[in-house]
């Protein structure tokens, strides 16, 4: 039982003292910076499955595969 209250009373100082907390204006910067570059990869994957037509089967647009696909099935039959 002494190790684990010197484990607690061991992390709590280290928490207090030793360790170096972000200010909140630090805080705000880099959370925009996460959000904007999560919705730009969020963007760039929409941008890729529009584009080779991933679950596009209730659509128009077939995308790069299904244009592919369609050329291969006119090729081979």
């Amino acid at each position: 039982m002494a190790d684990i209250k010197g484990y607690f009373a061991e992390t709590y100082n280290e928490l207090v003292n030793k360790v170096t907390w972000p200010s909140w204006a630090e805080l705000q910067s880099s959370a925009i910076i996460v959000l904007v570059a999560s919705l730009m990869i969020a963007l760039s994957v929409w941008i890729m499955d529009y584009f080779f037509g991933i679950n596009s089967s209730d659509s128009l647009w077939r995308g790069a595969l299904g244009i592919f696909y369609k050329l291969v099935g006119v090729i081979t039959q």
